[in-house]
């Protein structure tokens, strides 16, 4: 389930990075990530089509994927996540980099409605949005890039959002070879949680 606006960070207990920063990598943690679009997708179809079948669902996904600006990020993830890419065989839009329909696809997905929840600063929806997608189709994705955004997706989740400085710093950190404890410690300091709730430095 997707934490509540100002919900702690907490450990993930099977790789001790915060819960969802731990993706690609832990198993839990990418089976977190990923519930945050299964868990969109279930309300979507509880809505507005009840239960239906197995084969009505892909239906469903692809009726979603060919408009992605009528519906909620989660909802376009899930139901891509439904379709087979014809070329690799990969989820659609979830191939390696260079697969022609995977890449369209992933491009298509940007448009989907993001809305951010109430009591967040503006943009944070967005900054969630790319984050989960780098961290679910990270072909392509430079070792410190994916690092900084993993750790600052459970941040995100908790309905912060890093300032440009907060980030740009995170990124130069990363680049020169910042581990996840370095990058962890910084994050504890600027959160003001150093020690606190079990998130200090790694």
């Amino acid at each position: 389930m997707r934490p509540a606006v100002g919900a702690p960070v907490r450990r993930c207990t099977a790789c001790d990075s915060w819960e969802y920063g731990g993706a690609p990598g832990c198993p839990r943690c990418a089976a977190l990530v990923d519930d945050i679009v299964e868990e969109a997708w279930r309300e979507f179809l509880a809505g507005e089509f009840g239960t239906p079948a197995h084969e009505d669902e892909r239906i469903i996904a692809e009726m979603v994927a060919q408009e992605p600006d009528r519906y909620d990020w989660r909802v376009v993830d899930a139901a891509l996540d439904r379709l087979t890419c014809d070329d690799c065989g990969s989820r659609l839009g979830r191939g390696p980099v260079g697969c022609a329909p995977c890449d369209l696809a992933h491009g298509f997905r940007y448009a989907a409605i993001e809305t951010d929840r109430p009591g967040v600063p503006p943009g944070n929806e967005h900054a969630i949005r790319v984050n989960v997608s780098v961290v679910r189709r990270p072909y392509g994705i430079s070792a410190p890039e994916l690092l900084g955004r993993r750790m600052f997706l459970p941040f995100l989740l908790a309905g912060a959002l890093p300032t440009t400085r907060q980030a740009q710093r995170m990124a130069a950190l990363a680049k020169r070879g910042a581990t996840e404890r370095d990058l962890a410690a910084l994050m504890d300091a600027a959160s003001g949680e150093t020690g606190a709730d079990g998130h200090g430095s790694r």
